[in-house]
């Protein structure tokens, strides 16, 4: 009877160092192990996310407040998927059609990346317009939070601009007078219309210049804008808190 028990011991003992060393090596070679092994023995990664994703909420918080949260859910998505399509993209009039119809027909999954990003952008758009009427109809504008409206709005404008411009790229006939008109509604401005226009068009007409406009004004100068607002909005949030009920 004792000889039994001696050996159940050991065999639990074999089977809790066989785990260890499972687990080891899991932390080893796994970027999950590695955070919350070698890298939280040294930054504390574990107790900083315990302490925020614990963090009581307020009783009047509902799902109205989940907007902002989504939408910036979605604008990972679109920087995740625009990565991926910059891969196969060729910004040039002569290609820009091909490519896109390259990377949706022949590309693995580039079908799902396109639509992922497509469909997206348009989500964004509708749930930062919800986030806004949620904090207008709130009144969660007015003083002290009144700095990170301006920034809202911003960050509105911006998402409005990745639109705008995105749309030209795919270069198709839907793309190409949708700018053409797009670009046409600045010219309405008294005295300084016209030279708008051929601003934004790099010329009189929508050509290779506007496609290269676009394309950099997509890809490099709006993520690097809109990351700053992100950060200043962010920031505020975080040192005011959640904003109170009606």
């Amino acid at each position: 009877m004792i000889d039994l028990e001696k050996k159940e011991d050991e065999q639990q003992k074999q089977t809790v160092e066989q785990r260890s060393g499972l687990r080891e090596l899991f932390e080893l070679f796994s970027l999950t192990g590695f955070v919350y092994g070698p890298l939280d023995s040294r930054l504390n990664i574990r107790e900083a996310l315990e302490k925020n994703l614990k963090k009581p909420v307020p009783p009047h918080v509902n799902w109205l407040f989940c907007f902002g949260g989504i939408s910036l859910f979605l604008f990972t998505i679109q920087a995740v998927t625009g990565i991926l399509l910059l891969m196969y993209y060729r910004p040039t009039i002569a290609e820009a059609y091909k490519s896109v119809v390259y990377i949706t027909n022949s590309v693995p999954f580039g079908w799902l990346i396109r639509g992922l990003h497509h469909w997206g952008a348009n989500l964004m758009i509708v749930m930062v317009f919800l986030h806004m009427l949620r904090v207008f109809f709130y009144g969660a504008y007015k003083p002290p939070r009144d700095f990170n409206w301006v920034t809202g709005v911003m960050l509105l404008v911006l998402t409005l601009g990745f639109g705008f411009t995105g749309y030209l790229l795919p270069w198709n006939q839907i793309s190409y007078w949708a700018t053409t008109v797009g670009t046409e509604v600045p010219g309405a401005v008294p005295f300084i219309g016209t030279y708008l226009t051929a601003l934004i068009r790099g010329g009189q007409a929508i050509g290779q210049t506007t496609l290269t406009r676009f394309f950099a004004i997509h890809v490099v100068i709006l993520p690097l804008t809109i990351g700053f607002f992100l950060l200043g909005h962010f920031f505020m949030i975080r040192k005011q808190g959640i904003s109170g009920p009606f």
